[in-house]
C-alpha cells in the first residue's frame, strides 16, 4: 500500500513538471528569400527540437524603414537578412553582434571557404558583423551569334578589346541595334567600372567624395564614350519594352546584369538560340575586371536575449549542403567556394561565369551614407550622357553632394580626434 502510494505521488508530480521551454527565434528575411528558406527552417527545428524559427516576411520596398522603426522602438529581431550596402549602416548604430569569437570556435564556418570580397563586406571597423548568405554581382550576357558576325569569336577581356568589338558590332547592327545596354537608371554599370580603378570612390576616411581621382575620371570617360559612339542607348529601363525579349531579337548584343537573369533568359529564349548566347566576367582596363560585392548577409542584433539559438540557425544556413539545396530552390548564388561544387553549379558554364566574376569583387565602400551617393552618382553620371554636363564639372559637382551628404560623418569624426587628442598623456 505505501509503496502504491509512493509510486501514485511520482506520477503526480511527474504529471505537474514543466516542460522544457522551448526557445522562440525571430527571423526577418525578404523577399522570395523569405518565402522558400521555411523549408529548410523546418530540417533545422527537427535537428534542434527546443528551437522554432518565426520567419517574418518583409517586402523589399518596406525593409530598411522597418528595420530603423523596429532599432528606434526596441523591437529588432534575433536574426535577419541585410543587404550588404545595409551593413555599414547598422553596424554604425552599434545594432550588430560581433562575429569573430563565434566564426573562430565554428566547426561549420570556414572563412577561406567564402570569396574574400564577399566576406570583406561584413567587416565593418575591423570587426566581423555579419555572414554571408548568397551573393550577387554582374557581368555581361552576350550574343555569341552577334560576336561572330562582328569577327569574334571570343568575348573582350579589356576595354579596349570590348571597344572594338563595339564598334565592329555597330557596323553590322545599323539602326536597328546597340551593341551594349546600360539602362539609365541603374548605377551598377558605373560602379562596376569604378571599383575597377586603383583608386578608392571616397577619401580621407571616407569623409569625403573621391569623384575627381584619375580613376573615377576614366570610369566616367568609358562610360560615357559607349554612349557618345552609339554603342549604348541613352534609355532607362522603362523604355525599353521587355529586355528579355530585345537580347534575343538583336536589339543588343551586350546586357549588363545579375545571376537572377540565368533563368530569365534560359525560359524566355526562343527556338534555334540554344548555345547561341552565354554569360561572361566584365572587361577591366588591363584585363577581367572587378565587379561589385553584392548579395545579403546574416546578422545576429546586439539585442537578441537568444544568441546562441541565432548563432546555430546561421551555422546551419551556411552549411554548404544546405546553400546547394537553397541554390536549387530559389536560384541564389552561394558564396562558399566548396558550395559551388555541385554539379548543377559546377558543369553550368553560365554560372561558371558568375563563379570567375566573384573571386574579383569588391566591397563598396563602408558607410552607412552609400546608397545616396551611389543615387547621386547615377543622377549626374545620366546628366553627362543625357544633358551634356561635361565631365570635368560632374566630378567637381558629385565631390561637393557627396562633401555635403558626408557633412555629418566627418563632424563625428573630428569630434572623436578631438576627444582622442584630449584624453592622450
Amino acid at each position: 500500500m505505501i509503496r502504491a502510494l509512493s509510486l501514485l505521488s511520482l506520477l503526480v508530480l511527474a504529471g505537474c513538471a514543466k516542460p522544457a521551454q522551448e526557445t522562440t527565434l525571430r527571423f526577418w528575411a525578404m523577399g522570395r528569400e523569405a518565402e522558400v528558406v521555411g523549408e529548410l527552417v523546418r530540417e533545422f527545428e527537427a535537428e534542434n527540437p527546443g528551437i522554432r524559427v518565426d520567419v517574418q516576411n518583409i517586402p523589399w520596398t518596406a525593409a530598411h524603414e522597418k528595420l530603423l522603426t523596429a532599432y528606434a522602438a526596441d523591437g529588432l529581431p534575433d536574426v535577419c537578412q541585410l543587404g550588404n550596402t545595409w551593413i555599414a549602416e547598422f553596424a554604425t548604430l552599434q545594432s550588430l553582434t560581433p562575429l569573430q569569437p563565434l566564426v573562430d570556435t565554428s566547426t561549420v564556418i570556414d572563412q577561406s571557404d567564402y570569396f574574400a570580397g564577399i566576406w570583406d563586406t561584413n567587416i565593418v571597423d575591423g570587426q566581423l558583423v555579419g555572414i554571408p548568405w548568397y551573393v550577387d554581382t554582374r557581368l555581361l550576357f552576350y550574343r555569341k551569334d552577334l560576336l561572330r558576325q562582328a569577327g569574334y569569336t571570343q568575348p573582350p577581356k579589356t576595354w579596349a578589346e570590348w571597344e572594338q568589338a563595339n564598334a565592329a558590332l555597330k557596323k553590322i547592327m545599323g539602326t536597328r541595334g546597340y551593341p551594349v545596354l546600360m539602362p539609365l537608371n541603374e548605377f551598377e554599370p558605373q560602379l562596376s567600372f569604378a571599383l575597377q580603378q586603383e583608386d578608392s570612390l571616397l577619401r580621407d576616411g571616407d569623409t569625403r567624395g573621391n569623384f575627381r581621382s584619375p580613376g573615377f575620371r576614366r570610369t566616367l570617360a568609358f562610360y560615357d564614350n559607349m554612349f557618345e559612339q552609339g554603342w549604348a542607348p541613352k534609355m532607362s529601363e522603362t523604355q525599353i519594352s521587355n529586355v528579355w525579349d530585345e537580347f534575343f531579337r538583336g536589339f543588343t548584343a551586350f546586357y549588363l546584369s545579375g545571376p537572377w537573369n540565368i533563368r530569365e533568359f534560359r525560359q524566355r529564349q526562343p527556338p534555334g538560340l540554344e548555345g547561341e548566347w552565354g554569360a561572361t566576367p566584365l572587361p577591366g582596363p588591363d584585363g577581367l575586371g572587378a565587379g561589385i560585392a553584392g548579395g545579403t548577409s546574416l546578422v545576429v542584433f546586439r539585442s537578441s536575449q537568444k544568441k546562441e539559438a541565432a548563432w546555430k540557425l546561421i551555422e546551419f544556413l551556411s552549411r554548404p549542403a544546405i546553400q546547394q539545396r537553397f541554390y536549387k530552390i530559389i536560384g541564389d548564388l552561394p558564396p562558399r567556394r566548396s558550395a559551388w561544387q555541385s554539379p548543377e553549379l559546377q558543369d553550368d558554364p553560365l554560372t561558371a561565369a558568375f563563379a570567375d566574376q566573384l573571386e574579383r569583387v569588391k566591397p563598396t565602400p563602408k558607410v552607412l551614407e552609400w546608397e545616396r551617393i551611389a543615387q547621386q552618382m547615377r543622377v549626374v553620371t545620366e546628366q553627362v550622357v543625357r544633358g551634356g554636363l561635361p565631365q570635368d564639372k560632374a566630378v567637381e559637382q558629385l565631390d561637393q553632394q557627396v562633401d555635403d551628404i558626408l557633412a555629418k560623418r566627418r563632424w563625428i569624426v573630428e569630434q572623436q580626434a578631438d576627444a582622442a587628442a584630449k584624453a592622450a598623456p
